[in-house]
């Protein structure tokens, strides 16, 4: 089967903004799992049992 190079081209380009936009996906859910592990960490709550530690300041 022939193709026009045109058409292989633009299939190509195509395929590249998917690649890019999938990566730029995988960018920011991987930045929002930080923020959210981060969030998560800073407001745990304290093991009962133990007392509390002021941080340095």
């Amino acid at each position: 089967m022939l193709m026009h190079p045109d058409l292989i081209l633009a299939q190509a380009n195509d395929r590249q903004r998917e690649l890019i936009a999938e990566a730029d996906r995988e960018r920011l859910l991987a930045v929002a799992r930080l923020a959210r592990r981060g969030r998560r960490a800073r407001h745990k709550a304290p093991v009962r049992g133990q007392p509390r530690v002021m941080p340095a300041r």
